[in-house]
Parts: C-alpha cells; structure tokens; sequence
C-alpha cells in the first residue's frame, strides 16, 4: 500500500525570534516607561518626543551592541571548547573514547553495544569532535553572521518597538492627552506581541500577552508616578 510520506515540520528560527523578543520587548517598555514618567511632569509632548527619540537611538546603539557581543561571546567559546577537545582527541584518546561510551550507555546501551559504534566514530576526527561537542558539551557550532544579524534584528526591533508608545505624542500637542492614548496603543501593541511571542516559544499565547502587558503596564506606572512626585 502506499503511504504518506512522513514530513516532520520544526520552527527552526528560533535565534532570530529571540532577537526579535528581546528589541521589541525593551523597545515596548522602555520609551513607553520614559514617555509615560516626563507626561506626569510636563505638558507640551516637545520634551517627550525629543527624550524619546535620543532614548530610542541610545537604547538601539546600546541594545545592539549588546547583541553583537554577546553572539561573539558564543563563537569565541565554542571555538575555544573545539580546540580544547581536538587536543583531547589527540592526547587523552582512551579516556574521550570512554567518554563516548558513556554518553551511549545514558541512552540506554550497553557498554559492550556501544564499543564498535565508538570505534567507528574514533575514526573520523571531525565527526568525533563534532559529537562531544553536541553531546558532552551541549554547544552547537554558531553561524559566523550571527553577530552581525543579531545586532542588526536587535536595534531595528527596539527602534519599531519603541516608536509605538512614542507615536502618540508625535502626533498630539497636549501630553496628558498623548498619554491616554500611549497607554491604549502601547498596552494593545504588547498584548499582541507577548501573544505573538508565547505562539512561538511554545508557552500558552494568552498568558504570554497578559504578563507581557502587565509588565509593561507597571513599568510605566512606576515611572509616572515617581515623576510625578518629583515635579
């Protein structure tokens, strides 16, 4: 009989969608925070809009950055756990083979099932060390471009993110007005991404937007009210 052939679908994007969380979490909550705070001591939306842009540019540069390091980080560690294991490849060849068969014995074969397949695998250096690497380790070999997406996805996401709550007080003179409507825009916008975002992480989408908006929420709050006690 004929059958369907058998097609595994998985979300293999999951680096870009966490650059993406991170820019845009901060770029919701930040400026929104910002704006929301000087609305409570000022009245014209000018000295909002000028510190929400220069807090929008900074926290992108910064954000990016960020990004950038941290993806370097990555590669600078695995290529120097790669190196640490071709030399044990070399010099400790007994006790890497064992190594081996312990990692297959922790899934369930024995030690005498698991000889011909480490003796196999000794066999090809690169695959050997590719495998510790995966198995002993943990570590997958990181994309050369990913410093440079990452702190790419990070900056643009911060940037749209932080225009939402900013927007507002673009387009209207009066802060206190301005505020209203950040506050409606900026809580809609993170419901739906903390929604978007626990679609894709895997958590329950509803309970994502909920906490992201309430985060968000409270951050703006604090931040107002401190503002206001101040002025």
């Amino acid at each position: 009989m004929p059958q369907t052939p058998h097609v595994e679908k998985h979300f293999t994007s999951g680096e870009l969608v966490r650059d993406i969380v991170i820019g845009m979490s901060d770029g919701l909550t930040v400026p929104f925070a910002l704006a929301a705070g000087l609305s409570g001591a000022v009245s014209s939306t000018n000295i909002v809009v000028t510190a929400g842009l220069a807090e929008i540019a900074a926290g992108s540069i910064a954000m990016g950055l960020g990004g950038y390091l941290a993806a370097r980080s990555d590669a600078e560690h695995y290529a120097s756990e790669r190196q640490r294991e071709q030399l044990e490849v070399k010099e400790k060849t007994d006790a890497e083979k064992a190594e081996v068969s312990d990692i297959f014995q922790q899934y369930g074969l024995t030690a005498e099932q698991s000889e011909p397949v480490v003796e196999a695998l000794s066999k090809r250096p690169d695959a050997w060390i590719d495998f510790m690497m995966r198995f002993e380790l943990g570590l997958e070999e990181p994309d050369p471009k990913r410093a440079f997406s990452s702190a790419i996805t990070i900056a643009l996401s911060y940037i749209v993110g932080g225009l939402i709550p900013l927007s507002p007080y673009i387009l209207l003179p009066v802060a206190r007005t301005a505020l209203l409507v950040s506050v409606i825009v900026t809580l809609l916008a993170l419901l739906i991404f903390g929604y978007v975002k626990g679609h894709f992480t895997g958590t329950n989408p509803v309970r994502s937007g909920i906490q992201t908006a309430l985060i968000g929420g409270l951050a703006a709050a604090v931040a107002f009210f401190i503002a206001r006690m101040i002025s």
